[in-house]
């Protein structure tokens, strides 16, 4: 039975509502702007003890925080889980394991990859493929694939250690596999990778219409991250090959994939999305939400808003601060934003930087905001220093308070500015520096930016045309077979937040691997 748009299984990945984000600012405006739709909220989190940071609307019927480490999730009984598999069963798990790894290994070896990871997904709906995963079996056809003679990895001599290292980072990374979602709605994974699997398993075994929005290209900000991994190379093998071939299985299956802009789409293209099933839906403001600042701050101050994290590359903007001080000593830089939990070291690494440079009189990590647009009136300019972006809220947020922005080029920057805005390369301190100089010299120019920032957003970034867009593809995804539906009432604003070969026989593993 088709559900008619109006019952939806939202699908995240470390994002809403754990965390306060551009992401998760976007799945709150979504859910709050279609009151007439049932959401459910399936968020993979890491511990599963994650407080809720967003008050739930009441058209959010179930959330459940799904954690990919601790105790494994799934409906079978713990003693049943813990079994090994024999006889059949067991020839069918290696067969498809092996598919996968090749597939993740050796992408000239045509191993479907898809279809492995099915015949995976239907272990882990019986609750049994954590314990096929950690097999002694399992680890032999780790490490004979890893040293076939034509792969790179034999180069590196894969150690035990690395199959017990890799074994555990990729069953946790499908786990969601065991997670089961309605039936009788869309499944929307709000970003590609782990998000999909539980979206990838509906459509499989049960037909669910399948949507992905991507935000950040996902793939693209694996690759960063695993540079400064300490992980060794078979094991960022493995896992960057895992990222990519799930990635593509997501983009070649969903029934409809919505970047939120043409840089997205391009990436997705490439990765083996049918170009007829890309639809760019942009990110929206509300511009009542976010007026006009009105007079800039007396001191000239640059302010930032987001949250503390690497992908924003503070350091770049601490650096180009510190050149620009030495022009204009008056100059302040305020930081606005939560640290996520597990980046308080990058904090440290930031302070210490400011302290290296000199500038820490002049700077300040003011913390969450609850006030976010008085966070883009505090500046003289606004800016974005990341090395990967979507369609960053924070942007085109202050765009509409009138503001001149100095941004990166990086993801859909450079369509959100347009020529309202200044862009500059990302990890360059010194051009930054320039740019931003020239602005604070030209109060004139300044103002004759912010005015067409917020005119470019009123003219091309709402909330209610982003929002009436997706309300519009839920209802087409579900099959539009229905006369009218309960009516939309647009809700008063909400409070906007910041957001081998098995006949090897030496014995690999004494005991097992820990949980």
């Amino acid at each position: 039975m088709p559900s008619r748009g109006r019952h939806v299984t939202m699908l995240t990945e470390g994002t809403y509502p754990h965390v306060h984000g551009g992401v998760s600012t976007w799945c709150d405006q979504l859910v709050r702007g279609m009151p007439e739709v049932d959401f459910e909220i399936l968020a993979l989190t890491g511990s599963g003890r994650e407080p809720v940071t967003w008050e739930l609307p009441s058209n959010v019927t179930r959330h459940t925080a799904y954690p990919l480490w601790g105790l494994p999730q799934g409906p079978a009984a713990p003693i049943r889980a813990r079994r090994p598999l024999r006889g059949r069963t067991r020839r069918r798990f290696l067969d498809a394991y092996e598919r996968v790894l090749l597939a993740l290994l050796d992408p000239e070896a045509d191993c479907d990859f898809g279809t492995g990871l099915y015949e995976l997904a239907e272990l882990a709906r019986q609750g049994r493929l954590t314990t096929a995963l950690r097999s002694e079996a399992a680890l032999r056809s780790l490490m004979w694939i890893w040293t076939m003679p034509h792969l790179p990895t034999l180069a590196a001599r894969p150690t035990v250690h690395d199959a017990l290292t890799a074994t555990d980072l990729l069953e946790h990374a499908l786990r969601p596999l065991a997670a089961r979602i309605s039936t009788d709605g869309v499944a929307h994974a709000v970003s590609s990778g782990l998000a999909t699997l539980p979206a990838l398993a509906a459509q499989h075994f049960e037909g669910v219409p399948f949507l992905l929005t991507e935000h950040g290209i996902y793939l693209r900000e694996r690759y960063l991250g695993y540079r400064t991994d300490t992980q060794r190379w078979p094991v960022k093998a493995l896992m960057l090959g895992f990222y990519r071939e799930l990635n593509t299985l997501g983009y070649r299956k969903a029934d409809l994939i919505t970047p939120c802009n043409h840089y997205n789409r391009r990436w997705e293209e490439r990765g083996g999305a049918p170009v007829d099933r890309i639809r760019t839906v942009y990110n929206g403001v509300d511009p009542a939400l976010f007026p006009e600042a009105g007079p800039e701050p007396e001191t000239p101050t640059l302010s930032w808003c987001g949250r503390v994290d690497p992908i924003k590359d503070l350091e770049t903007l601490i650096r180009a601060y510190a050149i620009c001080r030495a022009e204009l000593p008056a100059l302040r830089l305020r930081l606005f934003g939560p640290v996520p939990a597990g980046n308080e070291d990058y904090l440290t690494r930031l302070e210490k930087l400011a302290a290296e440079l000199g500038v820490t009189d002049g700077l300040t990590f003011e913390g969450r905001i609850s006030d976010v647009p008085s966070a883009y009136a505090a500046g003289s300019v606004v800016m974005l220093s990341s090395i990967s972006e979507g369609f960053p809220f924070s942007l085109i947020e202050a765009m509409s308070c009138g503001r001149a922005t100095v941004s990166t080029d990086v993801g859909g920057v450079r369509e959100a500015v347009g020529d309202a805005g200044i862009v500059v390369p990302p990890r360059e301190p010194a051009v930054m520096a320039a740019a931003v100089t020239a602005l604070l010299r030209d109060g004139a120019h300044r103002a004759e930016l912010g005015r067409q920032a917020r005119q470019r957003v009123i003219d091309r970034f709402t909330l209610h045309r982003s929002v009436d867009g997706f309300r519009q593809i839920y209802r087409e995804l579900a099959g539009d077979r229905i006369g009218p539906v309960r009516p939309v009432t647009h809700p008063k604003p909400w409070p906007v937040r910041l957001p081998a070969p098995r006949r090897i026989t030496p014995t690999l593993v004494a005991g097992g691997t820990p949980a």
